[in-house]
């Protein structure tokens, strides 16, 4: 019995000094640790380390790092976001010059059906009685003269040509508009990815500067009880690990986090580097992934905007086929000329002249360049047939992936959030165990570790689902 009264003396003097010691960790959340254990559970080991040294002397506190300051840039929310990144990036700005560029494209195949007028002022001096002797046929008479006159040509018909041009070059527009739509899904799914993503580095990182609160206060005090040669110096170096593991976690999230920032800057067409406070404006129950895939699918037949733009190259590409085969056929048109000659050889008889006429034009034979053209548009049409079916396919395969992850992202949640709490109350059991001396330092730094990481786990869960939605909408393009 008499043994056991210095003991019952140290149980006392650690309470004391825990008591005063808990006032540091009070500002953060779990940074307290519990009191000093029991005389009943003080383990041997301990007592004999604490024997041996007596005078131990407690190795300074590591330093922190440097702490990245609070984002002073403006708020920005995910609507601001794609509303900024639709206004300034370069894309969306290339895809809208393209379309105007084939608006034009369909008034030049257009500029067929309309007249065609040319003015030509000439003058003329010959050797008297001179011809033109050498050539390709032609009239050899050559006159002194200046003249000057108007020609009109007009194009009667060429039996459907210009009108399968016309229409390819209209398909071809349509396709470059949807082609733009699809150009506004790119980059909004792209600016709600980078955006999460830089959110989630943000909340990583108030986890990973709260994880170095807590594991230094808890290494203050436990430096505390060392110092009193109540705990060996063992338990306050696995405390000094605890801390060392949590500001590397710092310096990673520090880096994830400026990372992100870059990428959302450059996709919201920014060069500057701005540091803005993302609104986290995520539920926390948020509403369940689509359960059926294949409705997701058909929809996705039907609003994406590149399978539109694709089915639009595939239709030019026929109209264009119709357009080289219209080749073989005749052309018809019509001239007519006009002009006055007030200087003239005195062979010129009238100071005016006029004319007019039709033409038809028959193609014989060419060396089968039009043959070849019609079968090459042909086999262009077909690629473009299966590019349609390929892009289906992958729609479809792209679309269920999606919604499967969606589905599963959104489990994750839960699941998580139930670690989570799980997490929580292991650490408070493995405080109040190390508070009674039931269990040792290993257990409680374990238990830190599992709540941190249950933490992270979850902000990830959190913000990946709401990626995943992202990504659903984009598969289905709404």
């Amino acid at each position: 019995m008499s043994r056991q009264h210095p003991v019952i003396h140290l149980t006392a003097a650690c309470v004391a000094l825990l008591a005063s010691a808990a006032g540091i960790a009070q500002p953060v959340r779990r940074a307290a640790l519990p009191d000093a254990p029991s005389a009943q559970a003080a383990t041997s080991a301990d007592t004999a380390q604490s024997a041996q040294q007596p005078d131990a002397e407690v190795p300074p506190p590591l330093p922190a790092p440097a702490k990245m300051p609070a984002p002073t840039g403006p708020r920005l929310s995910i609507k601001d976001a794609e509303r900024m990144a639709l206004q300034n990036n370069p894309n969306i700005s290339i895809a809208h010059l393209l379309q105007l560029a084939d608006v034009q494209v369909t008034r030049e195949a257009r500029a067929a059906y309309l007249p065609n007028a040319w003015m030509d002022l000439t003058a003329a001096g010959s050797h008297e009685s001179s011809r033109i002797t050498a050539g390709a046929l032609n009239s050899p008479h050559v006159f002194d003269k200046a003249a000057g006159g108007l020609t009109v040509d007009q194009l009667i018909t060429d039996f459907g040509r210009t009108h399968n041009l016309i229409k390819n070059a209209r398909s071809t527009a349509n396709a470059q508009l949807n082609t733009q739509r699809a150009t506004v899904d790119d980059i909004t799914l792209a600016v709600d990815q980078a955006f999460y993503r830089a959110l989630t580095a943000q909340e990583v990182l108030k986890v990973a500067e709260q994880t170095v609160a807590t594991r230094q206060a808890t290494g203050q005090q436990i430096g505390a009880l060392t110092n009193q040669n109540l705990r060996s110096t063992l338990d306050l170096s696995l405390a000094d690990v605890q801390i060392s593991q949590a500001q590397l976690l710092v310096l990673d999230a520090q880096n994830a986090t400026q990372s992100a920032m870059a990428s959302l800057n450059a996709i919201l067409g920014s060069e500057a580097d701005e540091p803005y406070q993302l609104v986290d404006d995520v539920s926390p129950t948020p509403a369940a992934a689509p359960a059926d895939s294949e409705a997701m699918v058909q929809l996705a037949f039907h609003d994406r905007p590149d399978l539109a733009a694709l089915n639009d190259r595939w239709l030019a590409a026929r109209q264009f086929a119709s357009a080289e085969h219209d080749l073989l056929r005749p052309t018809i048109s019509a001239i007519a000329a006009t002009g006055g000659t007030p200087v003239r050889d005195n062979q010129i008889q009238t100071s005016w002249y006029g004319a007019a006429g039709a033409n038809v034009s028959i193609p014989i034979f060419n060396g089968f360049e039009f043959t070849a053209r019609a079968h090459a548009a042909d086999l262009q049409a077909k690629a473009a047939s299966e590019q349609v079916r390929n892009l289906r396919d992958d729609i479809a395969r792209d679309v269920r992936m999606s919604v499967l992850n969606a589905q599963t992202a959104f489990q994750k949640i839960a699941v998580t959030k139930q670690l989570l709490d799980e997490a929580n109350t292991a650490l408070d059991l493995a405080q109040a165990r190390y508070k009674v001396g039931l269990s040792g330092i290993v257990d409680l730094t374990q238990a830190q570790l599992a709540q941190t990481e249950a933490e992270i786990g979850y902000t990830n869960a959190r913000f990946a689902y709401q990626t995943a939605l992202a990504m659903v909408r984009f598969q289905t393009g709404q």
